[in-house]
């Protein structure tokens, strides 16, 4: 990477095609979704080698719960799996891990690990590492505007209380600076329910290489797109 590049401070991505990577290789799905949560562990180090302080992953949306059930069981196991090596990387790592999203929609014992995950690391001052868990961003609106609502209700605030500050920091990523950068990989160009009100300001970066192909060179090649970018106006800067 060049020298002089103005590393962004918090980057978001999408993790596209585990699936379409593993069936690409004969493999099955999940052989897929087990090479990328190993890309999530090697990224999450280069990222804060290179200087970002913030890293949020798309790891499993609202509607994933729509796909064959037996992916969506071996998906969870791995999820429960990536927990506890999680554990093991943060502490190494010095990474301070957040789950954003629905916990309740899960299973007793992943939301335990999860707590355990979050109370471990919640000291630590390395990457902040978001992880997006049974979230969508729909859902993460009406759950916050479901708590205004209640606070209303109850005498708590007045309607004329609630500004765009006070509904942000009713997100589940209150206290979170906004994304600079959102990487998008596997050539899919929407944003697909992710973090809708948080990506307003956002440059936006789709690559065609599938997730657990992605690498230090590709997130360079991300930095790199990005600082091409006038920030002032969303256009391309000029030569």
């Amino acid at each position: 990477m060049e020298e002089g590049m103005k590393i962004p401070n918090h980057v978001a991505i999408i993790l596209d095609g585990n699936g379409r990577w593993a069936k690409s290789k004969g493999m099955p799905r999940n052989y897929g979704h087990v090479q990328g949560a190993k890309t999530v562990e090697v990224i999450c180090e280069e990222a804060y080698r290179m200087g970002i302080q913030y890293l949020t992953v798309y790891a499993f949306s609202t509607e994933n719960w729509n796909r064959p059930s037996d992916e969506v069981e071996a998906l969870m196991g791995l999820l429960r799996n990536y927990m506890k090596t999680c554990l093991k990387t943060a502490a190494k790592n010095n990474m301070c891990v957040r789950i954003i999203g629905d916990k309740t929609g899960l299973d007793d014992d992943i939301r335990n690990r999860m707590e355990q995950l979050e109370q471990a690391t919640k000291d630590n001052t390395g990457l902040h590492f978001q992880i997006a868990i049974n979230y969508g961003g729909r859902d993460e609106i009406v759950r916050a505007v479901r708590k205004l609502a209640n606070a209303v209700s109850e005498g708590g605030m007045r309607v004329d209380e609630i500004t765009e500050e006070v509904l942000s920091n009713t997100l589940d990523t209150h206290g979170l600076p906004e994304p600079d950068l959102l990487i998008r990989t596997c050539n899919e160009q929407r944003i697909s329910n992710f973090l809708l009100w948080q990506l307003a300001y956002t440059e936006f970066y789709f690559t065609p290489v599938a997730w657990p192909d992605f690498s230090k060179e590709e997130l360079e090649k991300a930095i790199e797109a990005y600082n091409k970018r006038d920030r002032r106006y969303g256009l391309v800067k000029e030569e």
